[in-house]
């Protein structure tokens, strides 16, 4: 992998978020740029929507786009429950918005979606619940973050989502969910919702069984890949049964890489939007960042190649 053709492109071609996160990690920039980048994606309500996914235009604050904006303070290690973002996401997330009171889930996707340009996946299918995805994480979230008053009632969402943790599909963004919650757990020293070692374990086996172990289809077939869950974070989640295939994906990503410097995107919208080409190069810097982090061994700021 050419890495400073990688490093080039984002810098040419990265929105103000990404760009700012790129200088976090590796132009020794201050986290509190990237905060002030990340809230112009937030909602007077707290929640984040206005494309921070990119294949999401919803402007109206929802579950996911708030799962992302919490993934990237996680990343950059700003989850401090005096900020003013972090205020904000607490403060939508307890108001129930966009959250199923009887089954206890935020929802995966909401009918507002439907308005603005937006991936086939975004549309509302039914009650626009997916299992645990972002709820176990959004829980885990507010256990660490929210009000001790409710801390009980978060703390029980986030044991029945691990409760079933053995029930889940292949389905890599919401175990994923299931990695962040499991750390924001762990670095706060939270103890007493989960156990954490068994747990621990227990992701370990869906990362075997999700991540692709047949590494002749790297770069040829859309499976997971390491890099969709190492991309810097989660390095206690990396065990020695996963590196062989980090190792076989770091042997291919130069095969992959265009002539630009950038990595591209291997999904399509489905849907008739003409946007997709914008939402594909905001996408593209992204996942180059990811890439060239996975590819160095970055994980929240300290490197562990």
């Amino acid at each position: 992998m050419n890495t400073e053709a990688a490093k080039n492109f984002i810098i040419n071609n990265a929105r103000p978020l990404e760009l700012a996160l790129y200088d976090f990690f590796y132009e020794n920039a201050e986290k509190e740029t990237v905060i002030a980048e990340l809230a112009k994606y937030q909602n007077e309500d707290g929640g984040f929507g206005n494309g921070l996914e990119a294949d999401n235009w919803n402007p109206h604050s929802n579950p996911i786009a708030t799962n992302d904006a919490i993934i990237t303070l996680d990343r950059i290690g700003a989850l401090d429950k005096d900020s003013a973002i972090v205020k904000g996401i607490i403060r939508y997330l307890s108001s129930h918005d966009s959250f199923d009171e009887e089954k206890k889930r935020w929802l995966f996707a909401i009918d507002s979606n439907a308005d603005y340009p937006h991936a086939i996946w975004w549309k509302k299918d039914g009650d626009g619940i997916s299992h645990f995805n972002p709820t176990v994480s959004l829980a885990a979230f507010m256990v660490c973050m929210g009000s001790v008053n409710d801390r009980e009632y978060y703390a029980q969402i986030v044991q029945e989502a691990f409760s079933v943790l053995f029930e889940l599909e292949k389905c890599g963004d919401e175990l994923k969910c299931y990695m962040l919650a499991h750390q924001m757990l762990s670095d706060f020293g939270i103890k007493d919702v989960i156990n954490l070692e068994a747990t621990k374990k227990g992701i370990e086996d869906k990362l075997l069984e999700i991540i692709c172990s047949d590494t002749t289809k790297y770069g040829v077939e859309y499976v997971p890949v390491p890099s969709d869950f190492f991309c810097g974070i989660y390095k206690v989640f990396l065990t020695d049964e996963i590196k062989p295939l980090v190792s076989a994906e770091k042997d291919i990503l130069g095969k992959i890489q265009k002539d630009d410097g950038g990595f591209d995107i291997s999904w399509q919208w489905y849907t008739d939007y003409k946007e997709f080409e914008t939402a594909r190069d905001w996408w593209r810097p992204r996942l180059t960042l990811d890439k060239l982090m996975f590819y160095e061994g970055e994980s929240n700021g300290f490197f562990y190649k």
